[in-house]
């Protein structure tokens, strides 16, 4: 059997995997991948693999289609997002499919209050201004009693919420599935957008679906406190970038620090570029060796078990 793995962070530690593959008689394969493959791409190398382990690939119904009439046979999601993959169209080709929930919870939490914490003191600015040569010493403001709007309280919202609320911030949570959870009571719920005018950061933990996508806009953004601080770890599209671009020149949003997108890799062309008070990342906020390890053997796990491979 031979196993296609399209995970950039797994992709990084495969030799770490390889003899587990090999102990079963598998090949494992790793195309070169920055971010994603192209569906044009995909329909050519899946079809060739019994198993895929995907990654934020757009695994659409025609890819699945080409798989199938290849040798693919089973897939596993790697990671939490699942908005890139069309489940339905997998169960309707009958290919076996999951994604690893809940592995995440802790390492995304860090980076998002990282986020916020770099921009509530300007960390990244000082950082650019030493290595030129200044000396800068730009006035903060400070965690405590500040007021986070968090989108999504799911495993990485919950996880976010309790670092949040270590540094005395107040934490008032938008998801319609909300349910309280221990040790954090005091944690707010309420309806978007109710409520926004509070928030000094907005931080998004949520999965995209069709009804949030662009939720940050240019009617919500406008509603919010003006000099807002906005963090999103989550998915790109969630946020319109047109809109947020204007909000940044206008002085509505201060500052932003995004790990994702709309676009992957961030465009030369993006107009957020211009914006010297923003911290770009890289989708890469999952990506710790421990994370890795723990979702990668998850995915293995899974596809193992769907190959018939004991």
């Amino acid at each position: 059997m031979k196993v296609l793995v399209t995970c950039p962070p797994m992709i990084g530690l495969i030799e770490t995997f390889k003899p587990v593959f090999s102990a079963k008689g598998i090949e494992v394969d790793c195309p070169h991948v920055v971010q994603t493959l192209s569906v044009e791409e995909l329909k050519s190398l899946v079809p060739q693999y019994d198993g895929w382990i995907i990654g934020d690939d757009p695994a659409t119904k025609e890819v699945f289609m080409a798989g199938k009439l290849g040798k693919l046979k089973a897939a596993v999601k790697w990671g939490v997002g699942v908005d890139n993959v069309d489940f339905v169209a997998a169960k309707e080709l009958e290919i076996p499919i999951a994604n690893t929930p809940r592995m995440f919870g802790t390492e995304v939490a860090d980076i998002a209050v990282g986020y916020v914490i770099g921009l509530a003191r300007q960390t990244f600015f000082i950082d650019r201004g030493v290595r030129l040569g200044k000396w800068l010493k730009p006035s903060g403001i400070s965690l405590s009693e500040k007021t986070v709007a968090l989108l999504g309280f799911g495993d990485i919202g919950r996880n976010t919420a309790k670092r949040l609320l270590a540094a005395d911030m107040r934490v008032i949570a938008y998801d319609p599935y909300f349910q309280p959870a221990a040790g954090l009571e005091t944690v707010e719920s309420a309806q978007w957008p109710n409520r926004l005018d509070e928030a000094d950061f907005i931080v998004l933990t949520c999965a995209l679906t069709p009804d949030n996508w662009h939720i940050l806009n240019k009617e919500t953004l406008a509603l919010a406190k003006r000099g807002l601080r906005i963090v999103n770890v989550a998915r790109g599209p969630l946020i319109d970038e047109v809109a947020l671009a204007e909000a940044l020149a206008s002085g509505q949003v201060y500052s932003v620090a995004l790990d994702v997108f709309e676009v992957e890799p961030l465009p030369e062309e993006s107009p957020l570029r211009q914006f010297e008070q923003c911290i770009f990342g890289s989708h890469n906020a999952s990506n710790t060796v421990d994370a890795v390890h723990r979702a990668s053997e998850r995915a293995i796990a899974l596809l193992f078990d769907f190959l018939g491979v004991s």
